[in-house]
C-alpha cells in the first residue's frame, strides 16, 4: 500500500504529464497576411497581434517563422489575442491609374 506521500507525488506527476500532453494539443489559430516586396522577400503579419510579423526568402521559411514569431509574441504580451480583431476575407479592388 502506499503512504500520502508516495500517493500525493504520483497524482503531481500524472497532473503534470496530463497537463504537457494536453499543451500539445491545444492549438491556437492565426490569420497571418502574406505580401512580396520590391526585393522578392515574403512578409508575413499577424493582424491580431500587433507588430507580430516576420519575413523570408521563401514560403517554407516564412511559415517557420511567422510560427515563431507568433510563440514569441505569445510569451512575451501573453496568450490573449487582441479582442475585436477577425480577418473576414479579402479582395482586390481597381482604381483608374492616373
Amino acid at each position: 500500500m502506499l503512504n500520502l506521500d508516495n500517493q500525493e507525488l504520483i497524482r503531481e506527476t500524472f497532473s503534470n504529464r496530463l497537463l504537457i500532453i494536453l499543451a500539445g494539443l491545444v492549438c491556437l489559430k492565426f490569420a497571418v497576411i502574406v505580401e512580396r516586396d520590391e526585393d522578392g522577400y515574403y512578409v508575413a503579419s499577424v493582424p491580431e497581434l500587433p507588430g507580430c510579423h516576420t519575413q523570408a526568402k521563401t514560403l517554407d521559411e516564412l511559415t517557420k517563422r511567422v510560427k515563431e514569431a507568433i510563440e514569441v509574441y505569445l510569451e512575451a504580451e501573453g496568450s490573449r489575442p487582441r479582442e475585436g480583431v477577425e480577418l473576414v476575407g479579402f479582395q482586390f479592388v481597381e482604381v483608374p491609374a492616373k
